[in-house]
């Protein structure tokens, strides 16, 4: 029987059904790069994972959408009378909680 640590070391395994033609063109691939077909699915499900992670966490912005982000940023708009509200509300509740000392989003 494993042990507990041996259960927490072991590797996930992953089990895939295919059609033949798609099983016969992976491991064609995998012939071709010198790879098993296990280590070419994982390479290439990996790299694939690293594109979709990469897409999904980038915002792309043209020379224009750059340019306006960084002047908005150079030149933060007035606060409006809405946003002074919520700041003195903010503000009044730090105050009730003793957190009078520190600045707004601060942490000790």
């Amino acid at each position: 029987m494993k042990s507990t640590d041996e259960i927490e070391r072991a590797e996930p395994r992953v089990t895939n059904r295919m059609p033949q033609a798609v099983a016969q063109k992976l491991q064609e691939a995998a012939d071709l790069t010198g790879a098993t077909l296990n280590q070419f699915m994982v390479q290439a499900s990996l790299e694939k994972a690293e594109r979709i992670i990469d897409r999904e966490k980038t915002i792309p912005l043209s020379a224009k959408d750059a340019a306006m982000l960084l002047h908005m940023l150079d030149n933060p708009a007035k606060p409006n009378a809405a946003l002074a509200r919520a700041f003195e509300r903010f503000t009044q509740r730090e105050t009730e909680n003793g957190n009078q000392n520190r600045g707004a989003g601060e942490h000790p």
